[in-house]
């Protein structure tokens, strides 16, 4: 019996030992950041609506290796951000002004209880970095570019779920911020006139005033007062916006001479 356990041992730890696996925190950090990489390009139009590519663009893209790019398409089809086309790769969605429209009354009733929650829950530490972020708003309330805010806006986003504390809302909410946040930066970079940030920046302000100073209802309505806003924006791009910038698949209504 000895002798045998003696040959299943050396059979066990004859050749190489087995390469360690990476770590665990290494391989989800690089999907994380995969994840924000291409979110970004899709949130800024640098890959435009309709767009089809393979997942070889998206790593020369990105930099990232196959495997967390994979990963962060998966989650970004997940979040109906990407399509994912079988033997043909993938196609960046599309923007369905009436879809997306529907999609902010969802968004309405989930924003408003993540604002209530949040505001019940906020500590002083919580409120320090919402005073901070308010600060840096309210300095560059005139100056700050669609892509500056859209940084501000999701660090914002990601605070107040954080206070929020409920993981489920996460996975509940950031997708519907991402379509926002490209419906947005495209209203704001493509509808011409004088629309500016200032409007979208004074929203912002009211939540977290509200949210950092726990005055719940307040913080309510400043978020519904937020989600009309963008309601608006609709209005104005249905009337307004060249179809082809929601679909690059479509013919331009226009051709730049």
């Amino acid at each position: 019996m000895a002798g045998k356990r003696q040959a299943q041992l050396k059979l066990a730890t004859a050749g190489e030992a087995p390469e360690a696996p990476p770590r665990r925190s290494n391989r989800v950090n690089l999907f994380e950041l995969a994840y924000e990489r291409i979110e970004h390009l899709i949130v800024t139009c640098e890959l435009k609506p309709g767009r089809f590519l393979a997942i070889q663009d998206l790593q020369e893209m990105t930099g990232f290796s196959r495997t967390p790019v994979h990963q962060a398409v998966s989650r970004l089809a997940d979040d109906t951000l990407i399509v994912i086309r079988p033997r043909h790769g993938v196609q960046i969605a599309p923007i369905d002004l009436a879809r997306e429209r529907m999609l902010l009354q969802l968004r309405r009733d989930i924003e408003r209880f993540v604002i209530r929650l949040a505001a019940e829950r906020s500590g002083p530490s919580h409120r320090n970095q919402f005073l901070h972020i308010e600060r840096l708003l309210r300095e560059r309330r005139d100056s700050m570019t669609v892509e500056e805010f859209n940084v501000l806006d999701r660090r914002i986003d990601k605070l107040i779920l954080t206070v929020a504390g409920e993981p489920f809302l996460e996975h509940t909410v950031r997708p519907l911020h991402t379509i926002f946040r490209r419906i947005g930066w495209v209203h704001h970079r493509h509808i011409k006139g004088d629309e500016s940030l200032t409007t979208t920046i004074d929203c912002h302000l009211a939540v977290l005033n509200g949210v950092a100073n726990r005055h719940i209802n307040e913080a309510a309505a400043a978020s519904d007062a937020l989600i009309d806003f963008v309601d608006s924006m609709f209005d104005v791009m249905e009337r307004e916006i060249d179809p082809s910038l929601l679909d690059c698949s479509l013919e331009p209504l226009i051709v730049p001479r």
